[in-house]
């Protein structure tokens, strides 16, 4: 019987595997090809190194496929210095996925059910937020109720989310 090697417990120490790197190139490659479709305007806020930046605009320029190619493999090889995390965030936040997102729409949500139910919840609702405007949250409340009774379809309901959603800030 031979000896059999000890395997390490702390796997750590050793680098990572040539497999592993690769997966993680492509997965950059493959948010920058994302950010490179994203509109200039959206490019903008996520506050991308210039050199990102203008390698995307260029991306936009290009026509010809073989040359789209060697770009978007170029945008990849830049992703690689940058850390990833914020344009992550910031791109969950666009697309709703963030928890904080979430949260904000949560407490909107609390916010027109309070106001449905509940007739001091106005008052409160003003104290916390006085540049809404109490007449127009007032009518809109009164016509949901009517609408809730009549069995019509919540057209006001939907706009007094709509109406809190620009009142309340988002995180």
């Amino acid at each position: 019987m031979r000896p059999q090697p000890q395997q390490q417990d702390n796997e750590e120490e050793l680098p990572p595997s040539k497999t592993k790197i690769k997966k993680q190139m492509h997965e950059l490659q493959d948010l920058g090809e994302i950010i490179a479709n994203l509109p200039k305007e959206k490019l903008r806020q996520l506050d991308l190194p210039e050199n990102i930046f203008e390698a995307c605009l260029e991306y936009k320029r290009i026509s010809k496929f073989g040359a789209l190619k060697r770009q978007m493999l170029y945008i990849g090889r830049l992703m690689r210095d940058i850390d990833t995390a914020p344009i992550l965030a910031k791109m969950d936040t666009w697309n709703g996925n963030s928890r904080q997102h979430t949260a904000w729409l949560h407490l909107v949500e609390r916010w027109r059910d309070r106001l449905m139910e509940e007739d001091e919840a106005l008052t409160e609702f003003m104290a916390a937020y006085p540049a809404a405007d109490s007449q127009q949250l007032r009518a809109l409340i009164r016509n949901a109720k009517k609408e809730k009774e009549l069995m019509k379809p919540l057209k006001s309901y939907r706009e007094i989310f709509q109406l809190l959603r620009e009142l309340i800030p988002q995180p």
